[in-house]
């Protein structure tokens, strides 16, 4: 079945991380910027275009910039046994490849509205929603107050635990990943550094947090779900 760009990513950071271990630097793989699964301005009046294209074309693309030349920067010490810089390289990894990662289940995760954006969910996802938190208003509630709550800048996500087979919330600092930092897999994802909504909403992180459910793609979700199983 296809997999969602959650997975994808994952799988790119980590063949890059591979790769550029054991290879030359001229036969390394790289992260790659994703496209948009929409126009920058499909999202308005949620998010505006201006702040899409900043958000996408400028923050993502510098966390896939960082991200390669850090992991080759890795990839010359490994060669070099330089025990120092690769423990040095390993911040910038974790911040990068997070960003990149974040980004990319981030850009899915949402959808114009009448277009797959909005709604409740469905199915298996509606029932696990459901079975933890009551109701999806329920969630709905709890995932915008913790998220709202972040101190600086970071993510409030809804996760899946496979232990439990059960759903959760959870929030990271910075770009932490949320699979890395808490072992729970992203489902659903609210950015909450500054550059995705100030321009639109100045500093009333609120508004833009109650907003965003317009956008909300829960087939995506769905399908994230159904892949981690």
């Amino acid at each position: 079945k296809k997999r969602p760009p959650q997975t994808m990513a994952l799988r790119s950071i980590a063949r890059t991380a591979s790769t550029t271990a054991h290879r030359a630097v001229g036969a390394r793989s790289v992260a790659t910027l994703p496209d948009l699964p929409y126009g920058y301005g499909e999202l308005e009046p949620v998010i505006s275009g201006e702040i899409m294209e900043l958000h996408h074309s400028k923050h993502h693309n510098t966390y896939v910039t960082n991200l390669n030349l850090a992991t080759e920067k890795l990839a010359d010490a490994t060669e070099k046994g330089d025990v120092t810089t690769i423990v040095q390289m390993q911040a910038a990894i974790k911040f990068n490849g997070g960003g990149h990662l974040n980004h990319s289940i981030f850009w899915q995760n949402l959808a114009p509205p009448g277009k797959g954006g909005g709604g409740e969910p469905e199915g298996e996802l509606a029932d696990l929603i459901n079975a933890k938190f009551g109701s999806f208003d329920a969630m709905k509630s709890q995932l915008s107050a913790s998220t709202v709550a972040v101190q600086g800048s970071g993510w409030g996500w809804l996760g899946y635990d496979k232990a439990t087979n059960s759903v959760a919330i959870a929030t990271c600092a910075n770009q932490d990943p949320l699979e890395a930092t808490t072992g729970l897999v992203p489902l659903f994802g609210i950015d909450v550094w500054e550059h995705a909504y100030y321009l639109d909403y100045k500093n009333v992180r609120p508004d833009y947090v109650s907003a965003i459910w317009q956008l909300a793609n829960w087939e995506d979700v769905a399908a994230r779900l159904a892949a981690a199983k």
